[in-house]
């Protein structure tokens, strides 16, 4: 069988070669071409590797590319750091372990207990695992069955949390699918990665939509505006940090602006 994650390193590559053009990377047009973006051959020409070879990457054949060949490759479709990064996660052998459900250690628990804004820790999957009493205020995470606690979720397929965010809810929605896109790739085929991924796309056809871009972002902080049917409208500014106790964790914070 495939490797999921060559399989998504070669969709990856597909993704991007088809967003560029001859005349962005200094080739000549050509005839008359049937699809967009470059040819694959154009992509192993620039990035000095044979094209069956470069074709079989596409494919996600499970073969495995040097760094040199990686960067290489990064190069040749205009990558910016964050792809390249995600590309360069792709080619590494993962873990074979089967994904299981993080555990929030006492300390981080008392830690975002003492906390005044809303705050909470989300795991891999991006499961939402614990918050405080402002976060509970705001999001509500307690009236939510704990298979539906994760922020993706929440985001694509909650009514309520689309309804907060109103005119922003695209904007935002389609930078956290790109942020998870980066996530889910390096656990493709893991069984908890696929039942989330099954629910998203049956839930949403923007999701299924924007999925199919394979864009990647990094997470970032920012600012998020938010229509709470008690509290009024919130602004936030949400930033996040990992845990060194388990790098899995990530502590969320959400201070009023």
């Amino acid at each position: 069988m495939a490797d999921p994650r060559r399989i998504e390193f070669g969709d990856f590559l597909r993704s991007r070669r088809e967003k560029l053009t001859p005349k962005t990377v200094g080739l000549p047009a050509g005839s008359r071409r049937r699809t967009a973006g470059l040819r694959r051959e154009e992509v192993a020409q620039l990035a000095g590797i044979g094209v069956d070879w470069y074709i079989r990457l596409e494919q996600g054949r499970t073969v495995s590319p040097s760094v040199t060949t990686v960067d290489a490759l990064a190069r040749a479709l205009r990558l910016s750091k964050t792809e390249h990064a995600h590309l360069k996660a792709l080619a590494r052998d993962g873990d074979k372990r089967a994904f299981t459900r993080e555990i929030v250690p006492p300390p981080i628990l008392r830690l975002i207990e003492s906390l005044p804004h809303p705050a909470y820790i989300t795991g891999r999957r991006w499961d939402v695992l614990a918050w405080n009493e402002a976060a509970e205020r705001v999001f509500a995470f307690g009236r939510l069955p704990e298979e539906d606690r994760n922020t993706m979720l929440l985001m694509m397929t909650n009514k309520q949390t689309r309804k907060a965010y109103g005119a922003g809810w695209a904007e935002v929605a389609k930078r956290m699918v790109a942020m998870f896109r980066a996530t889910h790739d390096v656990w493709a085929g893991d069984p908890a990665f696929a039942e989330l991924l099954t629910r998203l796309r049956q839930g949403s056809a923007e999701f299924v939509k924007w999925w199919e871009a394979h864009e990647i972002r990094s997470t970032a902080s920012g600012l998020k505006t938010m229509s709470h049917p008690t509290l009024g409208v919130l602004h936030f500014e949400h930033t996040s940090f990992q845990a060194n106790d388990d790098p899995a964790l990530k502590l969320v914070i959400y201070t009023p602006v």
